[in-house]
């Protein structure tokens, strides 16, 4: 992620190893050290486990891991690999040690249809060398306030700042921080109905970091995280509907602004409910506003505890579910995605449990994230309700671009045990291109309440 420096005015705060506290005092040279010696450049461990499982990092894909096909689609480097074995409802209490309880839950809920199908883990993940020295130079100097909900301390441009985390909050940062670049994309978004029958929402975005922009001044607009714009495409009741995100870092010392642009009303209207737990953009209420993207926004309604680190099924590799030409509808099916299309391996995560404050409110109670060490992208959230109730469970699929060097979502995930439904969002298999990364870089003109009008025109 490339951010840009908060300034936030003085503010008590004591320093704690508790997880819902700030930032512990900072990492001694020695744990520096460890950056790109037993630890990669951006925190992960560098070595493989005991049992060879889980391989070591050598430095993920090169670039010429694959080819480039036409619109921007890459080569699936592992096309025609098999899996090693497939857990089942019939088999999981054997791999129960590795599985989270969302997916123990999907083998109870759909014990006649969901599998998860397990390949030889392969550690692909790797950021540019510019990365890993900012990472390296700016080690240990973050830190958290307001008890974990803002930071200080971080250089323009900066990505992963808390590459040796000592609380759950340092975690989310790191996910919220990660390293991204300029995308333009176009995606569809289903929500399958009990009977496996839906709707496809076409969805275009545009995203801009402004330190990646060639018309704006970094050091203007210190708190500024991100510009995002998202447009319905399609069906036709929906199409011309636009989403406009100013997105800020300290969220507390200044909101995210957001605004809309209603194609039926012709009419710009700001957008104070997108955020926390306002109803995602024509989602049938089955996403919240901040489960987008697995997880983002202001983290201060929640407190959130470091659980530790272990080794889990994650959805990993997911070149099948973003080759040119798979049909969403033989992806879509009853009650989960179809498992001929995912690969699962197994990663080192970090958890993290988030409890919702004492006075605050949100629809999910508690969130228990599991976090790839290697990209610091969310990869799994299990969602409970008020009552304790394992309600909501996200996947996201992860997927690595060799020739940008940058991980991404091909497909995110979000099963209601509940109501026996999901939304599944980010499919681009049958679009005419695939995400376009960098290329001519967005301008702040694109970005501005005044153009979203324009952009809604249909």
């Amino acid at each position: 992620m490339h951010m840009q420096k908060i300034i936030i005015g003085a503010c008590g705060l004591a320093l704690s190893m508790v997880a819902t506290a700030v930032s512990a005092q900072s990492l001694s040279q020695s744990e520096i050290n460890q950056l790109g010696t037993t630890l990669t450049p951006i925190g992960a461990e560098k070595a493989g486990n005991a049992a060879g499982t889980i391989p070591e990092w050598t430095g993920g894909l090169p670039v010429d891991a694959g080819q480039t096909l036409a619109n921007h689609f890459l080569e699936n480097p592992f096309k025609g690999e098999q899996p090693e074995f497939v857990i089942t409802a019939q088999n999981y209490q054997q791999y129960r040690d590795n599985l989270t309880p969302g997916q123990v839950a999907l083998f109870e809920r759909y014990p006649e249809t969901f599998r998860m199908p397990v390949y030889q883990s392969k550690r692909t993940v790797g950021f540019p060398q510019s990365v890993y020295d900012q990472v390296k130079r700016t080690a240990g100097k973050a830190r958290l306030v307001n008890g974990g909900d803002g930071v200080e301390n971080v250089e323009p441009g900066s990505s992963f700042i808390f590459p040796i985390p000592k609380t759950g909050g340092e975690v989310i940062w790191n996910h919220m921080t990660r390293y991204r670049l300029n995308v333009h994309r176009w995606y569809m978004q289903a929500m399958p109905q009990t009977n496996g029958s839906f709707t496809l929402i076409k969805m275009e975005e545009e995203v801009g970091y402004p330190n990646l922009m060639p018309d704006v001044d970094p050091a203007s607009m210190p708190n500024t995280l991100l510009f995002f714009k998202q447009r319905v495409n399609a069906p036709a009741r929906l199409a011309g509907n636009v989403l406009l995100v100013h997105d800020t870092l300290d969220q507390l010392k200044e909101p995210r602004m957001a605004w809309v642009y209603n194609a039926g009303q012709r009419r710009v209207r700001r957008a104070p409910q997108v955020a926390y737990d306002g109803p995602g953009t024509a989602s049938d209420g089955m996403r919240t506003s901040d489960n987008f993207s697995m997880y983002n926004g202001a983290p201060d309604r929640y407190d959130w505890k470091l659980i530790g680190k272990k080794e889990v099924y994650l959805p990993y590799n997911a070149g099948k579910l973003s080759e040119p030409g798979l049909k969403y509808a033989d992806v879509l099916k009853a009650g989960h995605v179809n498992p001929e299309h995912t690969r699962f391996e197994l990663h080192r995560v970090w958890e993290v449990q988030g409890n919702v404050k004492q006075g605050q409110r949100h629809i999910y109670a508690q969130r228990n994230f599991f976090v790839d060490e290697d990209s610091w992208m969310i990869s799994l959230a299990d969602h409970y309700d008020g009552r304790g109730t394992l309600w909501r469970v996200g996947e996201g699929h992860l997927a690595f671009n060799y020739k940008q060097k940058i991980p991404g979502y091909t497909l995110e995930t979000l099963y209601d045990l509940l109501a026996g439904r999901y939304i599944a969002l980010g499919m681009y298999t049958e679009e005419a291109s695939a995400p376009q990364y960098g290329g001519t870089p967005p301008t702040y003109n694109q970005f501005t309440p005044a153009a979203l009008r324009a952009a809604g025109v249909r």
